[in-house]
């Protein structure tokens, strides 16, 4: 089982976009190709729970991650900041090596991502 907290803002954040969207289970996370440093986090509300997701609920929330992606997120906290006008979702993951000058993408230590 893999590692992966939340922290009340970022829970509180999802429980929020799922009564403002009306329904959801919870919110998917994963990791995709793009960038200049290689990989981006990507977020969705979710509508179902699939076969192959693992399920993470804290504070009256639920976080879904595909099997594939666990290995690159494992003991990451996921949290909801507000930086000026700016309100996001951030991971804090240990298994990041760098980041670009954006901060939009970054590269993993040594583990691979399944895309």
């Amino acid at each position: 089982m893999t590692s992966i907290t939340l922290t009340p803002a970022a829970a509180a954040q999802i429980r929020k976009q799922i009564a403002k969207h009306g329904s959801g289970r919870g919110l998917r996370v994963g990791i995709k190709p793009v960038g200049c440093s290689g990989y981006a986090y990507t977020y969705a509300l979710a509508e179902d729970i699939r076969d192959d997701e693992q399920r993470i609920e804290a504070f009256g929330a639920t976080l879904l991650v595909a099997t594939e992606h666990l290995a690159n997120l494992e003991g990451a906290c996921l949290d909801f900041v507000t930086e000026g006008l700016k309100q996001t979702f951030q991971f804090d993951n240990p298994n990041v090596g760098i980041t670009c000058g954006c901060g939009e993408s970054f590269s993993l230590n040594t583990k691979k991502v399944a895309v």
